[in-house]
């Protein structure tokens, strides 16, 4: 198997590259520009080292193609794209990389002919609207009508009925993957990236505010990455859009499986009261009954793991706290 992964060099893509590599995957990662940092984080040199890098424009066609067909690509993992806070300031920006990159993946698989067998995307659960916008206490399906709170959700939305199109017109089966706030060693952008840079400030000692409170999913990325991988391999046809489901839980929960894991972030870590604007209680049976059991990590285990490699980078002078100083963007929210 060799596997494109767009946008690879992102926090989710090195944990699908690392995940990938351990099944002797050949990875070839697209992106602008070389930048294994994440990697890094998570893999030995001599396993980053295996990870072939090849410069490109995901809205770039011809390039985009052409990668297919040098790299002898059998599958592809598409990442690449910009977050809810870009979208929101360069909504022009925002649908090129989201939308037409988008459409450029599918415009090379068809051109390619049956060269790639499975495109898995990342589609988001921003395509939500908030939880006032649905029925109480009912877990959401896949189909549930969507009414994105956020230019980034409305271009996901996008993305999922194109998807559909090239199914139906050309026969291109892909699967959309839906993650709600994925945590772990290299989230370090992103509106729902705060749960992470708390566990990070603790390690090194420094308080840190959550912006934002009220029912998050919480999804530790290794089990995300995992879903990718089984998504790309297990046997499909089609091109759904599936909600992906960790542990839904109060942000106090998490900040007290936190304090279960780190003791001092009792006085620590604090967080708001408002409520991002996207549902939260979304139901992952589609996805298990169509591509089948998927891994989930409990919330303390994810948070231990996070912390373990968080101070092995703490002992090498490896762990970077750039991330904590920047300003954070705001997060789309509602009041509780």
């Amino acid at each position: 198997m060799r596997v494109l992964i767009t946008g690879g060099y992102g926090f989710i893509g090195a944990w699908i590259a690392r995940n990938l590599l351990a099944k002797g995957a050949e990875v070839v990662v697209f992106d602008l520009k070389e930048d294994p940092r994440r990697l890094r984080l998570i893999l030995p040199e001599s396993e980053v080292k295996k990870v072939r890098f090849r410069a490109g424009d995901v809205t770039d066609l011809p390039a985009v193609t052409q990668a297919i067909t040098d790299e002898s690509i059998t599958h592809i993992i598409h990442l690449a794209g910009l977050q809810v806070p870009t979208c929101r300031i360069d909504p022009m920006l925002g649908a090129k990389v989201n939308v037409l990159g988008t459409l450029a993946l599918f415009e090379a698989i068809r051109a390619t002919g049956d060269r790639v067998k499975r495109l898995v995307y990342a589609s988001s659960a921003a395509v939500f609207g908030g939880p006032d916008k649905y029925p109480a206490n009912t877990s959401l399906g896949d189909d549930v009508p969507l009414v994105p709170s956020t230019h980034y959700g409305v271009f996901k939305c996008c993305n999922e009925g194109n998807a559909r199109i090239y199914f139906q017109d050309n026969g291109v089966s892909s699967v959309g993957l839906r993650p709600w706030t994925v945590y772990g060693v290299g989230r370090d952008l992103g509106m729902t990236s705060e749960p992470t840079k708390a566990i990070k400030a603790v390690v090194l000692g420094r308080p840190y505010s959550i912006s934002f409170g009220g029912m998050t999913d919480f999804q530790y990325v290794d089990d995300v990455a995992k879903t990718f991988v089984n998504s790309l391999e297990r046997p499909y046809s089609g091109a759904k859009s599936y909600n992906l489901r960790g542990q839904v839980v109060p942000m106090r929960d998490f900040h007290a499986a936190l304090v279960r894991v780190l003791p001092e972030a009792a006085n620590l870590v604090t967080y708001g009261s408002t409520q991002i604007a996207i549902a939260y209680d979304l139901s992952d049976d589609g996805l298990q009954k169509d591509l089948g059991p998927m891994p989930k990590t409990s919330l303390d285990d994810g948070i231990r793991e996070t912390v373990a490699i968080f101070r092995q980078l703490l002992v090498e002078g490896r762990l970077d706290a750039s991330d904590l100083d920047a300003p954070k963007p705001p997060p789309v929210t509602v009041e509780p």
